[in-house]
């Protein structure tokens, strides 16, 4: 196991299956070494390969010599009074991104982020505010779950004289492997859809049934409307869908999500129609931070309603979580009920977020990192736009 740091050796912990099969076979190795290893690496949270005992050991010099399994570095570890836990976590050049886990009675959420910082600079997210660094590395994504997995405990090992080729290919993530992470949701630090590559191989090797097992149902994407990648989501690797909607009309969304100017709202909806082709839920999830005296009235209610009436959804409204300098401010709990119960007296499903870890700054909105900003704002809305007219 290799703290975050140089190395020109492979790193293993962002490959899917494939590859790791091609790269076994460049080594002269059967192909059920691969899945052997992925289920060190996913389903045990092993980093130390002399550990993978089961291993041939000319196999496991050559690991030892051109491979590495790199530990997140973590630079603070909190624990909030309601249960909610968070890392920041270095990813090098002065930069460090946070991972948030939320314990419930019947599960257990991770969530992850994709890039240091963001550079889709929603009004209402502190992470925007933040700026905009780099992607993160396949790696960097799935080591957050790794990470959670090995910390909250008890590891997921299994009988050492356990054969690992074919065993478990049915297990879910609550087997007896007592795997205490039971979602995963794309909602930290960064747009997913900005970083397709990292994110598509990283889901890949949270649902192998050889790396998290995880169910696509059990695991949530999150977007704020980037149009082009949603579709090859859904043709690519359908999970849930959860689209950070925020507003009824373009005009105020332009203003809260800016992406809303490239890819507007009849747009949008139209690809979340779409998705539902490929979608394991027969529904999108809106994600809606109500704003006082932005977009909780009752006739932005009704022109959500009308907004969504041929997209099959639910509504997760969201109490704003302040941050310095945003000149916005929580809608009151009445008004967030009043508006929730006209979206429901309308027949759309809507539930509003129980704020979790606002105390160690951890609930949504909050994640801010440590993100040294080397682009000016125009600049970053400039980036993601040519990153997508290239496709």
């Amino acid at each position: 196991m290799t703290e975050a740091g140089a190395t020109d050796r492979i790193e293993l912990l962002g490959l899917p299956r494939e590859d790791l099969l091609a790269l076994c076979g460049e080594w002269g190795e059967k192909a059920y070494r691969a899945q052997q290893l992925m289920r060190w690496m996913h389903r045990r949270h092993e980093g130390c390969f002399d550990a993978m005992s089961d291993l041939a050991r000319s196999f496991r010099s050559a690991l030892q010599q051109r491979a590495t399994i790199t530990s997140p570095a973590i630079l603070s570890d909190h624990v909030s009074g309601d249960g909610t836990r968070k890392w920041l976590i270095d990813v090098g050049q002065g930069n460090a991104v946070e991972t948030v886990f939320i314990p419930e009675t019947s599960r257990g959420t991770l969530c992850v982020s994709t890039q240091a910082g963001c550079a889709v600079n929603c009004r209402f997210c502190s992470t925007g505010r933040q700026g905009f660094a780099r992607n993160l590395t396949a790696a960097e994504i799935v080591g957050q779950l790794w990470m959670a997995n090995r910390l909250l405990g008890p590891r997921a090992m299994v009988d050492a004289n356990e054969s690992d080729v074919h065993a478990g290919a049915d297990e879910g993530p609550e087997d007896a492997h007592d795997r205490r992470v039971t979602n995963v949701v794309f909602m930290g630090m960064g747009e997913p859809l900005l970083n397709y590559d990292a994110t598509l191989a990283a889901l890949r090797i949270m649902l192998d049934d050889h790396g998290y097992g995880l169910s696509k149902r059990r695991v949530t994407v999150s977007t704020s409307g980037v149009v082009p990648m949603m579709d090859r989501l859904g043709r690519e690797q359908p999970v849930a869908l959860a689209v950070s909607l925020h507003a009824p009309t373009d005009g105020l969304r332009d203003e809260l999500v800016p992406l809303n100017r490239k890819f507007p709202l009849a747009e949008l909806m139209a690809a979340c129609r779409r998705y539902l082709e490929f979608a394991p839920r027969d529904f999108i999830t809106f994600e809606y931070v109500m704003l006082d005296g932005v977009n909780d009235s009752d006739e932005q209610a009704r022109a959500l309603i009308e907004l969504v009436r041929t997209v099959p959804c639910k509504f997760n409204l969201i109490p704003f979580n302040p941050y310095p300098e945003s000149g916005l401010h929580r809608s009151s709990a009445e008004r967030v009920r009043v508006f929730s119960a006209r979206l429901q007296d309308a027949g759309v499903v809507t539930t509003v977020r129980k704020t979790r870890g606002d105390d160690i700054d951890a609930a949504c909105g909050q994640l801010a990192g440590d993100i040294l900003d080397r682009t000016r704002r125009a600049q970053r809305a400039e980036r993601a736009v040519t990153f997508l007219e290239r496709g």
